[in-house]
Parts: C-alpha cells; structure tokens; sequence
C-alpha cells in the first residue's frame, strides 16, 4: 500500500510520459551520432560532447521542473530583451559555422543565441496575448504580436540562418491562432506568406495566388479601402521574397532550388536530399545493423550526425527503428496536447502551445527534408541531432511542460 501511495503521488507530480520518451530519444541520438562519428577524425570527439550535454540537460530540466510556474511569467520581458541581446551580439562578434554567423563563443563552448531565443520568444508572445485588454481580432494588437515574433526573425535572417526562420514563423502563427484569431484575421496573417511562397515557384504560381487572395477578400465582404490594404500587402509580399531571395547566399538559394527540383543538381545543392533518401530507403524493415550501414560509415552525407540523424536511423534500424522513433515523439507531442487543452491559464496554456509548435515544427520540416517532401534548410531533430545548444534548449522547454503538470490542479 505504501509503494502504491509513493507511486501514485510520483505519478501525480511528475509526467514519467513527458520525460522518459525525452530520454529514450536522447540515447537513439546518442547512438546514431555514435555511429555517424565513429569513422570520422574530425567528429569522433561529438559522442563526448553529446553526452557531456545530455547530463547537463537533465540537470537544467529538473531546474525549470522545480522553481515556482510563476516565474515564467516574471522572466518573460528580461528573456525576451535577453535574446533579442544576444542575436544582435551575435552578429557582431559571433563565429562564422558553415555560412552563418550563429555562434557566440564563450572559453572553450560556443552555443547559438537563436536556440534559447525561442524561449524567450515564446514567452513574450504568450504574455502579450494572454494580457486580459488584447483583442486578436484587433489590426493594431495582430501587429504588435508580429512584432513581437518578427524582430528576432529579423535579426536570425541576418546571421543568415533560414531555417530557425521557419521555426519561428511557424510557433507565432500558431499561438495566435490558439488564441481564438476569426478566420478572416487568421486569412491577413497567413495569406502573405502563402503569396510569398507561391512565387519562388514561378510567376504563374504568383498571379494565381493574387487572384485567390482576391476573391477572398470579395468573400469577406471587407470595405474596400481596407480590402485594397490586405490586396497590396499580398502583392509586396511577392515583390519582397524576389528581393530576398536574390539578398540569400548562394548556397541558401541552391538549396531552395533543389527542393523544388532535387534531380536538378544532383551532385551539388540536391546531393543530400537525394543521398538521405538512398540511406533511409536501403535500411529495409530491419535496417543494416549498428556501425553497419554503407552510406553512414562511408560518409555519403556530411556532418550526417547533425540535421541529417534521422538518416543513420533509417538505415541501421529500419523501418521498425523509425516507427520507434515516430512513436516516441507522437506519445511526447499527445502528452503536451492533453496539457494545453486542460490549462485554465492562459499564459500557460499559450507558452505550452508555442513549445509544442517548437518541437512539431522541428520534427516535421526535418523528417521531411530526409525523405524528400521539405526543404534542406538546416533544422536539427529535438533530442536526437547532435547540438548541445539545441539539446538543452529542448530540455529547458521539457522542463517547462513537466512543471505545469506538477502544479496543473492550481491552473486547471
């Protein structure tokens, strides 16, 4: 009976379902990375590294577990101001890796500004949303949430580094809509996006996209000066992703270009896409065995230990490896969905929302650039790819989560 009762008290404070899926994905990443590296004398030093960071992780997530829930929402403007700091330090003084200016160094570790940036980003957002006078539906406060997301985008856009750009795009848009946006609110913030993406694919993409855009707005039923607003941002949005494209380096713009036509360049932008999908297709259901896969150990991918994991996955553990994997994140991202809807608190249930968008996000655009139905763009895998920034990032967010299960009956 008193095994019971300790357990059931465990059980009640602490979510084993939000944590050991974390951990089980932290070791597959520890082994793939293992594996990635182990041939490798410029990396065989990760593996350390990785675990070094995954202890330090588990420590700040009992960290963020324990301090009272209500600090969150004291830290929201100083982590928010904090990060906007740090990404302009970065510019500044930070170190060049791999085309981006992204890392600042401190001693002998180095970590990227834009990982922890989320955080403060996200609370931001959820504090300003969740204020009691903010009216989502209101032009004027739909703008001021942008803002609130779009100046560190700006300032990540700058170092150049486009796919923690998406990330970011992706948990605002999300948290305004879990606010409870209308459908026309939510049709202004997404449809220049849509418009913008549509013409990197040609100029007949473009104008059919602004002929949608218009008969929504005819379906809307909008005064016409205010639909001629809607109607001329759409078309900037158009313009200005020309602009921005040809502002991208070289290497960013080949790799838009293989997504669109992967067999374009097949031994230059459009050699990972292809060679990602080679890996994950020959591990069979199976896979080829630990330290046993060919385009691993032969490095066909390079750094495959970071953005390209789900790969040494895919070959060395098969189809039933991924399915694990798959798995463990869907019993993660439920276990966060149960949370969001059951909280009463605003702030909470928003700040729950946009970490969520940060690990589905992250999960979606990198399993899908693997096999080929999402850009290369450079986004890790959430507890599997190697980075300790990322690594302890992602368990400050789990830690978040863990602590709004502990003290949920307060807010629920």
């Amino acid at each position: 009976m008193l095994a019971l009762r300790i357990d059931y008290k465990l059980n009640d404070r602490f979510d084993l379902g939000l944590f050991l899926p974390a951990i089980l994905l932290t070791i597959f990443g520890l082994a793939a990375i293992y594996s990635a590296t182990i041939n490798n004398l410029n990396a065989s030093g990760n593996f350390t590294k990785q675990l070094f960071w995954g202890i330090g992780s588990i420590i700040v997530f009992f960290i963020a577990y324990s301090v009272p829930t209500n600090t969150f929402r004291l830290v929201t403007i100083p982590s928010y101001l904090l990060s906007l700091l740090l990404l302009t330090a970065v510019l500044l003084i930070g170190r060049r890796v791999s085309g981006a200016k992204s890392w600042l160094d401190l001693g002998m570790m180095g970590f990227q500004p834009s990982e922890f940036a989320k955080i403060g980003t996200v609370l931001a957002l959820a504090s300003f949303l969740s204020r009691k006078n903010t009216d989502i539906d209101n032009f004027r406060d739909i703008l001021f949430a942008l803002a609130i997301g779009l100046i560190p985008v700006a300032l990540i856009l700058l170092e150049p580094d486009t796919g923690t750009s998406f990330i970011f795009l992706g948990f605002i848009l999300t948290m305004i809509f879990w606010k409870g946006i209308s459908l026309f609110g939510l049709f202004v913030v997404l449809s220049p996006g849509i418009v913008a993406v549509s013409s990197l694919f040609g100029m007949y993409y473009f104008i059919g996209s602004l002929i949608i855009v218009a008969a929504a707005l005819i379906f809307f039923r909008k005064d016409i000066f205010f639909s001629g607003s809607i109607f001329a941002l759409n078309l900037a949005a158009g313009f200005f992703t020309d602009y921005v494209f040809k502002a991208l380096s070289p290497h960013q713009q080949k790799r838009i270009h293989s997504f669109i036509d992967p067999s374009a360049d097949p031994l230059g932008a459009g050699y990972n896409a292809i060679q990602a999908q080679v890996a994950v297709g020959s591990g069979g259901i199976w896979g080829k065995g630990f330290l046993n896969g060919n385009q691993t150990q032969l490095q066909f991918i390079p750094e495959q230990w970071t953005d390209f994991i789900f790969c040494v996955i895919g070959e060395e553990f098969g189809f039933i490896g991924g399915i694990v994997v798959l798995s463990l994140f869907l019993i993660l991202f439920v276990r966060i969905l149960r949370l969001i809807t059951s909280a009463k608190d605003e702030f909470l249930s928003l700040t729950l929302t946009g970490i969520f968008s940060i690990y589905f996000f992250h999960f979606l655009i990198n399993v899908g650039m693997v096999v080929g139905i999402m850009p290369v763009v450079g986004i890790p895998l959430p507890f599997v790819s190697y980075g300790g920034s990322s690594l302890l990032a992602n368990m400050i967010m789990l830690g978040i989560v863990a602590n709004v299960y502990r003290t949920r009956k307060n807010y629920t």
